[in-house]
């Protein structure tokens, strides 16, 4: 049996408090951030760095891949990433009703109610 205000269960967000909920979307922020980081510090640092002369006996478009790594590759890694986080954060903005989609709603919503007043 699962926990009912478990975040890994798509209607528990919905049937959280606002402080559970905004607690639960700021740990799954952070879940992510550090995976994304942890990615980015093994695509540079590791592979551009640490692991630069092992990478090296592999050629990758003519270039030395440990060279490509370092010069190249973990540029390319990050901008993904950031594409990875946007796609991600939008996922758990809705997730956990906190999308910038819904508050906009919300805005117009209050609007026309204090014109028709």
């Amino acid at each position: 049996m699962t926990d009912p205000e478990s975040p890994n269960d798509d209607t528990a967000p919905q049937r959280m408090s606002d402080d559970a909920r905004h607690t639960a979307y700021w740990h799954a922020n952070l879940r992510l951030m550090g995976v994304l980081l942890f990615v980015w510090f093994v695509v540079s640092y590791g592979f551009g760095i640490l692991l630069v002369e092992q990478l090296n006996t592999i050629r990758w478009f003519g270039f030395r891949l440990g060279f490509w790594f370092a010069q190249q590759g973990s540029i390319y890694v990050f901008v993904v990433l950031i594409f990875v986080y946007v796609w991600r954060m939008n996922r758990l903005d809705h997730r956990y009703r906190v999308d910038e989609d819904e508050e906009q709603d919300e805005e117009e919503d209050q609007d026309e109610e204090g014109d028709a007043a």
